[in-house]
């Protein structure tokens, strides 16, 4: 099975939004099923068979998620960090700006769904293989 440590070197080469599907197709050679990742520290729960999860700390000082989530802007600035145009703590800055409290990967699907702090789906979109 996978380690946090493995997450975080595979981790480490994502520069931008456009290092996601790549990050993606890593980790799910390692056995990672899916996970959440929470915007408010960074902390990320990464998921494998038989019930298997391996926890990743907080990465930065605690953000204030925005009560009310701004779905449009979210996507126009998400748009943005996936062709590279900002880095990733930008990208968690905005995401708790705007509202998004976490997103969920399912990698057998393929999919990244946001949602706000009432656990409302704001986004759910594709992953590029």
């Amino acid at each position: 099975m996978f380690t946090a440590e493995q997450i975080k070197t595979a981790h480490a080469k994502v520069k931008s939004g456009a290092d996601f599907p790549s990050y993606i197709q890593e980790i799910k050679a390692l056995g990672v099923t899916h996970y959440e990742a929470y915007v408010t520290d960074g902390h990320i729960d990464y998921h494998g068979v038989n019930a298997y999860t391996a926890n990743v700390p907080a990465k930065y000082e605690p953000l204030v998620i925005a009560d009310t989530p701004k779905g449009e802007a979210f996507k126009a600035e998400l748009l943005a960090h996936q062709q590279g145009k900002t880095d990733f703590l930008t990208f968690i800055k905005m995401c708790a700006t705007f509202g998004i409290e976490k997103w969920a990967i399912c990698i057998d699907k393929m999919t990244c769904t946001y949602y706000d702090k009432s656990g409302n789906e704001i986004l759910a979109e594709e992953i590029p293989h």
